[in-house]
């Protein structure tokens, strides 16, 4: 299991699907290429300040330590955004947030413009259109 470093693997990562969890949310997101499970932290500075963002990380990395990595699907990318929650959450019920978050189905975000999911295509186009 490598890690990611680079800013854009965390943009590509946050395009793609995601579980919520009191603790954190999980961005995941499949790659083309055969290499290692890759796996990144991030925690803004809305969570605290330096010392509490610090101790934030340091519990999601043990969590993935922790994990087995069978649980995670070769060749993805993961990224782990921590929450404040992580401070005072039980580390046991977080280490089952992070099994479920893996096993659950993930829910897709939409970026981007085109019509919504269910909607018809040319449904979408004639609700655009001025009437002449």
């Amino acid at each position: 299991m490598d890690r990611l470093r680079q800013r854009a693997d965390f943009l590509a990562v946050a395009n793609g699907a995601r579980v919520n969890s009191p603790a954190f949310v999980l961005q995941s997101r499949r790659r083309d290429d055969s290499g290692p499970i890759r796996i990144g932290f991030t925690v803004t500075k809305k969570n605290g300040n330096a010392p509490e963002r610090n101790r934030i990380r340091r519990r999601l990395r043990e969590l993935v330590k922790r994990l087995d990595p069978v649980s995670m699907q070769p060749h993805h990318d993961y990224v782990l955004v921590g929450r404040r929650d992580a401070l005072a959450r039980d580390f046991a019920a977080m280490i089952d947030d992070l099994r479920m978050a893996f096993t659950k189905p993930t829910r897709h975000t939409l970026k981007g413009r085109g019509p919504k999911p269910g909607q018809r295509p040319d449904r979408a186009a004639a609700t655009s259109r001025k009437p002449d």
